[in-house]
């Protein structure tokens, strides 16, 4: 799969292709609708399947402070599109210049004079252009103009019998701020992940039995209400299951948010400077402050067990 950031980056004499344009973050069921219907109209039409997408999120040059917490950097968007079977993967800087462009010019500067496009694939919220003017009903319009064709893909809804909500970043979003993970792997197709390099800290857990990887996570990253969660931890392609903590540490009156996973029944782990992510199977229970270090010891014991059991209950996430 081609990797392209900016339109400059698009090889010359690139022909026809199909395109679809989002932020796409997480990349959740609903988004793999569209893209797979991307890709199954480019090869109806036998030619590429192209994501176009956003860095920053859009949110952010528009509305400076309002960035979302994201559910998966570029590099794994880009991952789990390629699984889709995507040809390419266009990134385009945001930035207030690009911001302004008109939604006709939207689409003449990056679906016609650059990636060709034979037909456009896009969900029916899809809004483009200054101020989001532009809509699907606005791209096919100009579709009968530039010769392509739009086709536009409904989302599920999340739920039993039609009820729920449909499948979005928003819904995902909430549900991993709530500690929802299990509801949020439902959305996402997979388990939440948050990705960083090991870090030192207190090394507090190592102290009582249970050292833990301590992820610096990446900047924005949508991270899980604090609390004790069940889950893997991977490291170069190897998932271990893993009892998580997400918090300040309140037993030592910490300050700092952070991320550590303990890889349960692992020794001699040495996993500092490397990029490792953390996936999020199940909420076992809230942050607490224990009144003895024993009993902290003792809750500790259980959570490690709970963790491995509904970790063996469930399948490997994918690498």
């Amino acid at each position: 799969m081609q990797r392209w950031r900016g339109l400059e980056d698009i090889p010359e004499g690139w022909g026809r292709s199909v395109v679809t344009i989002g932020s796409y973050d997480g990349v959740h069921r609903g988004h793999q609708l569209i893209i797979g219907r991307t890709v199954e109209r480019a090869r109806e039409l036998g030619v590429p399947a192209v994501v176009v997408t956003f860095d920053p999120h859009p949110s952010e040059v528009v509305r400076p402070g309002s960035h979302p917490p994201l559910l998966a950097p570029h590099p794994r968007r880009a991952e789990l599109m390629g699984e889709l079977g995507v040809d390419a993967v266009l990134v385009l800087p945001f930035t207030q210049e690009f911001s302004k462009l008109s939604p006709a010019d939207f689409v003449v500067k990056v679906l016609v004079d650059k990636l060709h496009a034979r037909s456009v694939v896009e969900g029916p919220n899809f809004r483009f252009g200054h101020k989001a003017a532009g809509n699907v009903g606005f791209l096919a319009e100009l579709g009968d103009t530039y010769d392509y064709d739009v086709v536009v893909v409904d989302l599920y809804e999340r739920g039993s019998a039609g009820g729920g909500e449909p499948f979005s970043s928003t819904l995902t979003r909430r549900l991993v701020a709530e500690g929802e993970v299990a509801g949020a792997a439902e959305v996402l197709g997979r388990p939440h992940r948050v990705e960083g390099v090991v870090v030192r800290g207190a090394q507090r857990g190592r102290e009582l039995g249970y050292p833990t990887a301590n992820v610096e996570t990446l900047p924005h990253t949508a991270i899980p209400a604090d609390g004790v969660y069940a889950g893997w931890l991977t490291v170069e392609g190897e998932a271990m299951p893993a009892a998580i903590s997400v918090g300040t540490n309140p037993q030592f009156n910490g300050t700092e948010r952070t991320v550590e996973a303990y890889a349960i029944d692992r020794v001699g782990l040495d996993l500092y400077g490397l990029h490792v992510a953390v996936e999020f199977l199940d909420y076992i229970r809230g942050q607490e402050k224990f009144e003895t270090l024993d009993a902290l010891l003792e809750r500790m014991a259980l959570d490690v067990e709970r963790a491995r059991v509904l970790v063996s209950a469930a399948a490997e996430p994918r690498p």
